[in-house]
């Protein structure tokens, strides 16, 4: 499985072969560096785990993180499609854009822009109550949060709470181009969380 680390620089637009405009979304992934190998044997599964942002600063980098001097580390289990493929990867090895081709489909994932304290009109899309009959200063809340029995509210329910800041998933998205000179990729569409955002591009 093709798997790369990257920030989300934001969106743009551009023109396809056909003239039809097509907003999309530019990411500059890795170069992400594979740190360890985990088999069955001795972890219970097959993973690897990689390496994205070398930290420079001596002073940042703590006496736990020998050889993995890194800003993010996140890992990524192989599966039995890719196991061949991922076997390949030794310790040590880079992963930058040239692995993955125009027209590729890909998925991306990664922390939804945050909102803070929203009520349940904004976050669950509640109607609210009525603007009369002796409504005042009420249109927005959110009514009845419980009921007779059992005299408390149920786990689950809907009310007002913090919103967005959650890990999403964007399946299916298209590369429209690839520039290996920058390790940049052009995605169509949109994808999850403001600038600087970290994703995880999957192939």
């Amino acid at each position: 499985m093709k798997y790369i680390l990257g920030h989300k620089l934001g969106m743009s637009q551009m023109f396809d072969k056909n003239g039809k405009l097509t907003p999309v979304t530019l990411i500059s992934v890795g170069p992400c560096y594979i740190l360890q190998k985990k088999n069955k044997e001795k972890d219970g599964y097959e993973a690897l785990q990689v390496g994205f942002e070398k930290i420079e600063k001596k002073s940042k980098i703590g006496k736990s993180m020998k050889g993995k001097e890194y800003r993010f580390i996140k890992e990524y289990r192989t599966k039995a499609a890719s196991l061949e493929e991922d076997s390949k990867l030794n310790v040590g090895d880079e992963i930058n854009a040239s692995i993955f081709q125009e027209g590729q489909i890909i998925k991306v994932s990664g922390k939804s822009k945050g909102k803070g304290f929203q009520g349940g009109v904004k976050r669950h899309g509640f109607h609210g109550r009525n603007a009369t009959h002796g409504v005042k200063h009420e249109q927005r809340t959110i009514g009845s949060t419980g009921t007779r029995f059992p005299q408390h509210v149920r786990k689950g329910r809907k009310m007002p709470g913090r919103m967005g800041f959650e890990n999403v998933t964007v399946k299916n998205l298209k590369i429209m181009k690839v520039d290996k000179e920058n390790n940049l990729l052009v995605i169509k569409g949109a994808v999850p969380g403001t600038t600087r955002t970290l994703l995880e591009v999957k192939g």
